[in-house]
C-alpha cells in the first residue's frame, strides 16, 4: 500500500488534491481509487473549503487505470468481480468509481490541472472536473481503446456532452492523442498554460472562484448541471426556483455596484 499515492493540501479555501504514484505516471489501482474518492468526500464535507485543484505530479496528470494492476486482478480468483462489484444506485451522489471519484455529484466546484497525460480513465477524471487548465504539452486521449477497456467512469456521458456528439466519437472511436491546442478549440481544454503552470494557473483561477458570492454561484452550477434531459419549461423552472433564492443576494450586489465596486469587469 502507498501511503503517499494521494497528497491532499489545504490553502485557505483551496483544497488540492494531488496524484504521486510517478513510477506508473499517475495511474490509478483499486487502493488509490478509494483514497481520491475519500479525499474529495472530504473536501465536500469540509465546509470552510470552497474549490478543490486536482493535481497530478511529477509532470502527468494521470495515465488512467494501472493496467498492471488489472493484470494481477486478473490471475487473482474472481478478479474481475471487483471491479464488476462497483454497480451504484444512480440516486447516490457518494458513490464510487472504479477510477474514484467519478460518480461523485459535488456541490462546489474542481479545477483540473493537467500536465503530460490524461489518457483513458485519466481523461475521465478530467472530464469529472468543473474546468481543466492544461499545459501547453499536455494531452487527452482514449488510450484504453488499444486495448479493450470501456470507459466506465463517465467517459461516454461527459465527453459528448462537453464537446458535442461529434468530436466525442471522434475522439472515443479512435483513441487518438488530443493536444493542448486541439482540445481549447474544442471545448476540453478551458486554459492553457506554459509547461509546469498547470497548478499554478488551477490554483489561481480556484481562488477567483472562491472569492465571488459562493451560494448565487453555486445555485447556477447546479442548474447548468441540472438542466441536461429536461424540457425547456421545465429547465426553466428549476432555475427560476432556485435562483430567486438568491434575489436578496442581487439586490445586494447591485448596491455595490452602484457605490462603484466592479464596475467595467473588474472583480
Amino acid at each position: 500500500m502507498e501511503t503517499n499515492a494521494v497528497r491532499i493540501e489545504k490553502l485557505e479555501a483551496i483544497t488540492v488534491v494531488t496524484l504521486d504514484r510517478p513510477q506508473v505516471r499517475n495511474a490509478v489501482d483499486s487502493d488509490t481509487a478509494r483514497r481520491l474518492h475519500e479525499a474529495f468526500l472530504a473536501f465536500e464535507d469540509d465546509a470552510d473549503a470552497l474549490v478543490a485543484v486536482f493535481h497530478g505530479d511529477h509532470g502527468h496528470f494521470c495515465a488512467g487505470w494501472d493496467l498492471q494492476s488489472g493484470a494481477r486482478m486478473a490471475q487473482e480468483p474472481g478478479g474481475a468481480g471487483l471491479l464488476a462489484g462497483l454497480d451504484f444506485d444512480p440516486g447516490d451522489g457518494r458513490a464510487m468509481g472504479p477510477m474514484g471519484p467519478s460518480r461523485l455529484l459535488l456541490s462546489k466546484p474542481v479545477v483540473a490541472a493537467v500536465s503530460g497525460a490524461a489518457v483513458a480513465g485519466g481523461m475521465e477524471l478530467a472530464l469529472w472536473c468543473d474546468l481543466r487548465v492544461m499545459e501547453e504539452d499536455a494531452y487527452f486521449g482514449v488510450y484504453c481503446r488499444r486495448f479493450g477497456v470501456p470507459l466506465i467512469d463517465g467517459g461516454t456521458v461527459r465527453l459528448p456532452r462537453l464537446v458535442g456528439l461529434g468530436h466525442a466519437m471522434d475522439l472515443i472511436l479512435t483513441g487518438r492523442k488530443v493536444e493542448a491546442a486541439e482540445a481549447l478549440q474544442m471545448g476540453l481544454a478551458n486554459r492553457v498554460v506554459a509547461r509546469g503552470q498547470a497548478r499554478a494557473a488551477a490554483i489561481a483561477l480556484a481562488q477567483q472562484l472562491a472569492k465571488f458570492p459562493q451560494a448565487t454561484m453555486l445555485a447556477d452550477r447546479r442548474n447548468a448541471y441540472e438542466q441536461w434531459g429536461k424540457p425547456l419549461p421545465e429547465a426553466l423552472h428549476a432555475e427560476w426556483e432556485r435562483g430567486k433564492a438568491r434575489i436578496p443576494d442581487a439586490l445586494q450586489g447591485a448596491g455595490r455596484f452602484a457605490s462603484g465596486e466592479g464596475r467595467h469587469g473588474k472583480f
